[in-house]
Order: structure tokens, then sequence, then C-alpha cells
């Protein structure tokens, strides 16, 4: 089967070259430079000319506070994007498997883990383009699973884990807010999932959203001790404080746990605990460095 990665250069389209290495089936990695998702005419040509049969959307405007003064690109490339993937898969009746976000809840205060068929409620505008993005797969119709996932961090790019890997090393004090909770997920998990599924054929007969984070629960706070301890950069003080000392455009949800019982369940799946995830990657970064 011929699989189309788009996003490929980011965190999840650069794990999934990583795990489809050993894959029978045919993956196609492009990012921005080889396929502009917002063209529907250049989507339904490069399927029909690779004769793809399957779509992972790893493809999204990620920049939570500047979408807010960047809408119209932020609706464009997690809205109409994701249609016009939908369109195309729908057409060759085809799957699209698209990356979803924690920040589709927020305004309504949960306390227990965020099942599939909770309302969402988005805070901000990445929070609404992105349930947007869902709605538009939804009214297209083509087989999907929507994979909703959260705190989102690998060895690539820009991320929370390499920021506080940093700001640990090179600052003697740092404050970190304690009052949003959510779980950490290492993109190589995720996309270890999504290859799984994929390769198993797992997928057929279950069109739906599904979601998946590491397992466990802890604050921006805890995660930052967890980053410090583990790489050794003790000599921080690091202490915990309220979002409100941290003024933000947007309002970011503080609780987003995700219950992933559906996902494991359907696709059988084991989630590894977000810990020993980030003692991973952790490891894989310092490997990298030298």
């Amino acid at each position: 089967m011929n699989i189309l990665v788009t996003g490929a250069n980011g965190q999840l389209g650069s794990e999934m070259r990583i795990v489809s290495r050993a894959s029978a089936d045919n993956y196609i990695f492009t990012d921005v430079a080889e396929l502009d998702i917002t063209d529907l005419e250049a989507v339904r040509l490069i399927v029909a000319s690779n004769n793809v049969k399957a779509i992972i959307n790893c493809a999204a405007y990620t920049n939570v506070d500047k979408a807010e003064d960047d809408v119209k690109l932020c609706e464009l490339l997690n809205a109409g994007a994701v249609e016009n993937l939908a369109v195309a898969m729908k057409e060759v009746d085809g799957l699209l498997i698209h990356v979803s976000t924690d920040y589709v809840f927020g305004d309504d205060p949960y306390n227990t883990p965020c099942t599939e068929d909770k309302k969402g409620t988005p805070t901000g505008v990445y929070g609404r383009s992105k349930l947007h993005g869902e709605q538009n797969i939804q009214k297209v119709g083509c087989h999907h699973l929507i994979i909703r996932t959260a705190w989102l961090y690998s060895e690539f790019g820009k991320n929370f884990v390499k920021t506080m890997l940093a700001l640990t090393s090179s600052k003697e004090q740092l404050k970190v807010v304690f009052d949003q909770v959510g779980t950490p997920t290492y993109a190589y998990d995720l996309a270890a999932a999504i290859f799984n599924i994929v390769e198993n054929r797992k997928y057929a007969g279950n069109d739906g959203i599904y979601h998946y984070s590491n397992e466990g629960v802890c604050s921006w706070y805890d995660f930052t001790k967890m980053i410090a301890e583990y790489s050794g950069n003790t000599s921080c003080n690091i202490q915990p404080c309220h979002s409100s000392e941290f003024p933000s455009k947007v309002i970011r949800p503080a609780y987003s746990v995700l219950d992933k019982t559906k996902i494991k369940t359907t696709f059988g799946l084991s989630v590894p605990y977000w810990t020993d995830s980030l003692k991973v990657c952790l490891e894989n970064i310092k490997t990298a460095e030298h």
C-alpha cells in the first residue's frame, strides 16, 4: 500500500520516518516544499500519481499563542487543508489518519479523563481550528481515524522538553505552572501506535475519534522537575506558579487528560508510562549530541 505522510519534517512526521523503515508498505513523505495541502488539486494529483490509499496527516499550525493573531492561516491549515485531504481520500475510498489535540477541550472544567464523546469546548483559535478540522473530516465522510494527542515532544524540532533542558541547565531558578494538568506524549510512541494500526490493517470498520497520549498525569511543573532530574540538571531551583503569572492571549486547558481506553481496546495497543518514555527521549537527545 502507498501511504502519504504530510508534515513529514515535524516532530511526529520525523518519528514516522523512523518507525516505518521496517514496513513493506511504501511511505511517501512530504512537507510544504513538496506538497501544499491547502491546494486540493495538488493533493488530488499526488494521490493519483502515486496511487495513494492512505494519508497520515502530521501537518498543522501549532503555535497556540500566535494563532490568536493569525486566525485565517491557522484555520486554513488546521481545517481547510484537512478537508482537502478528506476529499482526496473519499474519492479513492482511502483512509485518512488525522492527528488532533487535547486543545479541543478546555472551556468546560473537567476533573476526570476526557473521553472521545465529550463535547469539544476550545478556548482559543488553535483549538477551534483543530475542532473544525475534525468536523470537516466527518462532514466529508471518508474512512478516517482522528487521533487526539497532547503535550507532544521528541528529539526533533522545538518542544517543551528541549526548552526545559536548556533552561534548567542555564538558570539558577525557574517558575513553571502547576495549575495546568495533562499527559506528556513522546512523539515516537504515537508514531509507533499509528504504524501498528496501519501495518496490521486494524483500521477497517473502526472509523472514528480516538485519544492517545502516554499513560499517567502531571502538571507542567511536574514534567519540568522530571526533565531536570533525569538529565542531571539538579542545581536549578524549580518553583511551581499559577498560569496567571504568565499572561497569555489564549486560555490553555486547566485539565486535559485524555482517556485512552477506546484506542487500547480497539487496536490492542500497550501505552508506555510518561516518565519511562521521557527517559528514552532524553537518552536519545544525549546520544545525538555526542
